[in-house]
């Protein structure tokens, strides 16, 4: 694969999934009991910010300004919101940016690494060579914490079902491939005969509500399991940006995860939305018994 996640670091679909991977993980920590965290396309873990603005070879327009960039400098945010801006704000200043805006973003792994405690554990894996020797060299020897160069959609049957019987999956792939939704979908499927109660969160663009519908119907053949959807738009497909609105699908969301995520998502649309048909969605798409 070529895709590199360097360049839309930080934009809003980055902050949509951010943002509610903090608080599924939040959730699940409301129980002593550990649990495994499992992500699928981990990435390099951590984004130079200044890199999407000078490009591969020219400058580019970098996304991250009308995502996390709007919610530098914000007021009155909610919980979950000011949860998730306070870990990009600490890794940032670590990294040694004393600047008035973001410079180090920090990707999936890092944000789990931050809220883990000794009793989770993390697995994370990446395909592209060049990504996951990045990664190792971000995640370096956090306990309780392994990097896997491999296919993260065989991994999972790897580790499924956990010693912990709880766990958390991250399904972030970059869509290059045609059938990337086929192998999502068949991923998850495995993911939930090995470990029905486990929680899985897919992330997709949204290129038009015809293939949302798409999406919504394919996942309904997880029930009886519970599936919600959260969507965040921040213009009319072909309006403006290149993406203009993503989602994430939760299998077995966490009780009241639902209005968590409701209510984030709404705020999120107010403060991100760049032009007509901006707005969120939540739906149950499988709702629970």
């Amino acid at each position: 694969m070529n895709y590199r996640h360097q360049f839309h670091a930080g934009n809003f679909a980055d902050v949509l999934k951010h943002v509610l991977l903090v608080e599924l993980v939040r959730a699940l920590q409301r129980k002593e009991k550990g649990f495994v965290f499992l992500d699928t396309h981990a990435g390099r873990g951590r984004y130079d910010l200044a890199v999407a603005a000078a490009g591969d070879s020219l400058a580019r327009q970098p996304e991250w300004p009308e995502g996390v960039g709007r919610l530098w400098n914000a007021t009155g945010l909610p919980e979950p919101l000011s949860a998730y801006l306070s870990l990009v704000r600490a890794h940032d200043v670590s990294r040694g940016n004393l600047s008035g805006g973001p410079r180090f973003y920090p990707g999936s792994p890092l944000l789990v690494a931050a809220l883990a405690r000794p009793v989770d554990r993390m697995v994370f894996c990446e395909l592209n060579p060049a990504e996951c020797d990045a990664l190792r060299g971000v995640m370096g020897a956090l306990r309780r914490c392994e990097v896997r160069c491999a296919d993260g959609y065989a991994e999972l049957a790897a580790v499924l079902p956990p010693l912990e019987r709880r766990a958390l999956v991250l399904i972030d792939p970059p869509y290059e491939a045609q059938d990337e939704f086929p192998r999502a979908f068949g991923a998850m499927r495995e993911g939930l005969r090995r470990l029905a109660g486990g929680v899985f969160a897919l992330w997709y663009p949204l290129t038009g509500r015809a293939r949302a519908d798409d999406i919504l119907a394919a996942l309904r053949e997880f029930a009886p399991a519970p599936v919600l959807s959260v969507e965040l738009n921040i213009a009319a497909v072909g309006s403006g940006p290149r993406l203009s609105g993503c989602g994430l699908a939760v299998v077995n969301p966490p009780w009241r995860f639902d209005d968590t995520a409701r209510d984030t998502a709404a705020h999120l649309a107010r403060l991100l939305t760049q032009g007509q048909g901006g707005g969120s969605r939540v739906d149950w798409v499988v709702p629970p018994v």
